[in-house]
């Protein structure tokens, strides 16, 4: 992606009308909703705060972690042995399942609920397996006082022009994980503007649904890159809103054990994003 000269264009980030008082308190207590119920999904006993383990699942039968039974893959499926028990389990490149639960050696029962259990997720990531576990007692999560962000600001919430492509195009990116890659499916661009700086970068999802744009940028208190959501767009929509208060980190800014895909390659924006979260650790 490029940037290009604007001193013809006119921003798309240009305010045209002032919100009034009461548009403005309504705005917040919106924002501040979405940010308690962000944080709601973040605390889930085996939410992105829980990861604790990857562990790459080998062809020998083998036991793996403090996971109850033996391990093994062979051709596309996944057996795990517990004594005479076999279970088989398959998903997708780039999909994941909660195949089983256990209570660690040790650990009391969390009230009957099994919210105490670890959860193991069998992984398919660059035609690999892996069991990610995730431990309602992880360090993170149970340290966890909330996501550092910006404090609500209207200016970053942008209306910017979008080309949609005839057909999505298939672009390979990299991985938070080493050694990984994501095919994702690009269906557009937008060009975003602030200050005089315009970059064009792209919009990945599916045709006719909700379209996601990762992108990184020039502050310095951010995670590498964010994600934010642009909804589902109207048919022949020629804008698109962008809600940079709502830019948030992907998993991997939370857990090591995150294979969160990188953006588009190009997909940096020539300016500090001061809105959405900040970096968490």
């Amino acid at each position: 992606m490029t940037l290009q000269d604007t001193a013809t264009r006119p921003d798309a980030d240009t305010p045209t009308d002032a919100p009034s008082a009461s548009d403005r308190a309504a705005t917040a207590a919106a924002h501040a909703a979405w940010r308690a119920a962000r944080e709601d999904e973040l605390r889930a006993p085996h939410g992105w705060l829980s990861p604790v383990a990857y562990l790459a699942v080998p062809h020998a039968p083998t036991v793996l972690g403090d996971v109850p039974g033996r391990w093994w893959v062979d051709a596309d499926q996944v057996h795990h042995a517990v004594g005479a028990d076999v279970t088989t389990h398959a998903v997708a490149e780039g999909g994941s399942q909660v195949v089983t639960t256990y209570l660690p050696a040790g650990r009391a029962p969390a009230d009957g609920t099994g919210t105490g259990d670890v959860a193991v997720e069998l992984v398919r990531r660059t035609g690999r397996y892996a069991l990610r576990l995730r431990d309602p007692q992880a360090p993170v999560r149970v340290a966890f006082t909330g996501v550092p962000a910006y404090p609500h600001d209207a200016s970053w919430v942008l209306d910017v022009p979008v080309r949609w492509y005839a057909e999505p195009r298939e672009v390979v990116v990299g991985a938070a994980r080493p050694g990984l890659v994501h095919r994702v499916q690009v269906v557009g661009e937008v060009d975003v503007a602030r200050d005089g700086r315009r970059a064009t970068l792209a919009l990945t999802g599916a045709p006719g649904g909700t379209v996601t744009l990762l992108f990184s940028d020039e502050a310095d208190d951010v995670a590498p890159w964010r994600v934010v959501q642009a909804g589902v767009p109207g048919p022949g929509a020629t804008t698109l809103r962008l809600d940079l208060n709502r830019a948030v980190n992907l998993p991997y800014a939370f857990s090591e054990h995150g294979t969160c895909p990188a953006p588009v390659p190009g997909n940096h924006l020539p300016f500090a994003v001061t809105a959405g979260e900040r970096v968490p650790r």
